[in-house]
């Protein structure tokens, strides 16, 4: 099978929309970018929080984020302008008049449009994840949201708690074990020991803690005794390593975890029978495959915007353009909720934006009578 020969319209119309693309990205970058990230870089620079190579390093762990939603919006924008040029300047009536299609004349874009899907995955796959992990080592690795993690027989009753206050990689502080009984009151789960530990760490097969004190809890709900104990053991085999993913994860958003991980964190979040967590996650992991899809639809539109008549104004086209990007972006959150609670199948949800995108892009072939 031949390949398409390329033309000396295919290099022209591919190098004005890649410059136009590359200017809407920069523009996209210094807007997001600039209003507050910037100032409060300058501010903790300033403070001595950072130097000045850490605060280099700040700035450019944050463009990985800023690329994934940048990519989209600059060949929405950037095919808009070029195709609105070309329209003002009779160009495409030309093209038109000499037999090309339309679909002959978004093809450059098209191929364009595939470099930016994949860039668009690569970035959400790679970048993000390796810039959120340099992020962690410049603050620390600190975490001090408080994590609890809750054994269950094979009956779904609780057995014992764990919870973690604050940690540090592999290294716990602050936790609190709770021991329940086989007994239960009013559907309360009766305790039966307490421990407090001061510090603990996660091995392969299990989690140590230190300096313990263990309280001892009577049928009335009351401690009976204390006991000290200078170790002991919580958490082992399998169960160990499924807590210790489900802490580690437990304070990153998506976008920080590469795609081989997010999916077994899916998996792991549908065995533990963490139904809203797995249902969010499941919707985020799809996502990160239809998205980047959303870079051809976006560069069609905008080819489809920019199709205009010599003296129509050209302010229609770049308002509607602004309102798909800015919908787009501020109705996943919503999406992500009804994905969360169940109301739709985390599939509906991941695709339902391109499927909008789709109709949209058939609605305005058909009003522009190409």
């Amino acid at each position: 099978m031949k390949l398409p020969k390329v033309t000396i319209y295919d290099k022209y119309i591919f190098n004005q929309v890649l410059m136009a693309t590359c200017v809407a990205i920069l523009l996209f970058i210094i807007v997001w970018i600039a209003p507050e990230m910037l100032l409060n870089t300058i501010k903790k620079t300033l403070a001595g929080e950072y130097g000045v190579k850490t605060a280099a390093w700040v700035l450019i762990c944050e463009l990985p984020k800023i690329l994934g939603k940048a990519f989209p919006a600059g060949l929405l924008l950037g095919t808009l302008f070029t195709f609105d040029k070309l329209s003002k300047d009779s160009e495409l009536t030309i093209f038109r008049a000499v037999g090309l299609s339309f679909k002959r004349i978004v093809a450059p874009v098209v191929v364009l449009s595939l470099f930016g899907t994949y860039l668009c995955f690569l970035t959400a796959d790679k970048l993000i994840p390796f810039a959120a992990d340099k992020m962690e080592k410049i603050k620390g690795y600190a975490q001090s949201t408080q994590f609890i993690y809750t054994q269950k027989d094979k009956d779904g009753f609780p057995t014992q708690t764990v919870v973690v206050s604050k940690s540090r990689i592999k290294e716990l502080y602050n936790v609190i074990v709770l021991d329940f009984s086989n007994e239960v009151y009013s559907d309360v789960h009766q305790l039966s020991n307490i421990y407090y530990a001061k510090k603990g760490e996660v091995l392969d097969d299990k989690w140590v803690l230190y300096d313990i004190s263990r309280y001892q809890i009577t049928k009335d709900g009351i401690f009976e005794n204390i006991q000290k104990y200078d170790k002991m053991s919580v958490l082992n085999e399998q169960t160990a390593q499924n807590a210790y993913t489900l802490m580690a994860y437990s304070t990153k958003k998506e976008r920080e975890i590469n795609n081989k991980n997010l999916r077994n964190y899916v998996k792991l979040l549908k065995s533990e029978g963490m139904d809203e967590e797995y249902r969010f996650m499941l919707n985020k992991y799809l996502q990160r495959f239809f998205h980047p899809f959303v870079c051809i639809l976006l560069a069609i539109m905008g080819c489809l915007l920019g199709f205009s008549k010599p003296r129509e104004q050209r302010v229609v086209g770049f308002a509607i353009a602004i309102g798909c990007i800015v919908v787009y972006y501020i109705t996943l959150p919503f999406f992500d909720l009804l994905a969360e609670k169940g109301v739709l199948h985390p599939l509906i949800t991941s695709t339902f934006p391109l499927i909008a995108f789709i109709a949209a892009i058939v609605a305005f072939y058909k009003a522009k009578e190409l």
